[in-house]
């Protein structure tokens, strides 16, 4: 039996529901402030049809993270320089970084969201395995370089949403500064000895 294709209102309401979400997370103050009550006066649909689309508010912030993320990501998996699979390792982590933090000040609220809903560990989260997985991968193509696993969770530490907004927020740091500060950071772990054992000396 051929798969059955989503009714032409659902995709509609699906469509309107995200945007809704996504303007709500723009303009708010904190992520937790926005509901599902609130998400589905602005789309202009019950909240019945939210929790059968998306399952509950954790699902719905996941979709619409992932839907704005996508383009990234495929640039990423198949695209040109200098996210794509052509560019040298060294050249290609510094962008993925720059990639990630860039999306994380430009929807900002929509990933502290995501990084608020979840009660179990983020780094189990389905999202941050394949981020962790393919930075990894990378890393693993550069000579001589080890700990690629230890270093791939150090280096999206160093973008994760709550540490963007500290840094914009509390410290008022400017964005070029802040994507001037990462990639010197990036330049550093990957450019410095990452030994596979500890020293046993002090």
């Amino acid at each position: 039996m051929p798969e059955r294709k989503p009714r032409a209102d659902a995709v509609r309401n699906r469509e309107a529901v995200l945007a809704a979400a996504d303007r709500l997370f723009v303009g708010c103050d904190r992520p937790e402030h926005v509901t599902m009550a609130d998400i589905a006066a602005e789309a202009g649909v019950g909240k019945g049809t939210l929790f059968r689309g998306f399952g509950d508010r954790t699902g719905l912030i996941y979709a619409l993270y992932e839907s704005r993320l996508e383009p990234i990501r495929r640039a990423i998996t198949d695209g040109p320089h200098p996210l794509g699979p052509g560019t040298p390792p060294l050249q290609r982590v510094p962008a993925m970084l720059d990639a990630i933090l860039c999306f994380k000040l430009d929807h900002r609220h929509l990933a502290l969201a995501l990084e608020e809903a979840g009660t179990d560990s983020p780094y189990r989260a389905e999202h941050y395995g394949w981020w962790h997985d393919t930075l990894r991968g990378v890393l693993e193509q550069l000579s001589e370089f080890t700990g690629s696993d230890f270093a791939a969770h150090a280096l999206l530490a160093a973008v994760r949403a709550d540490l963007v907004d500290h840094l914009v927020d509390r410290q008022n740091m400017p964005r070029e500064r802040l994507r001037a500060e990462l990639a010197a950071f990036v330049t550093k772990v990957m450019s410095g000895p990452c030994p596979s054992e500890p020293n046993a000396g002090p």
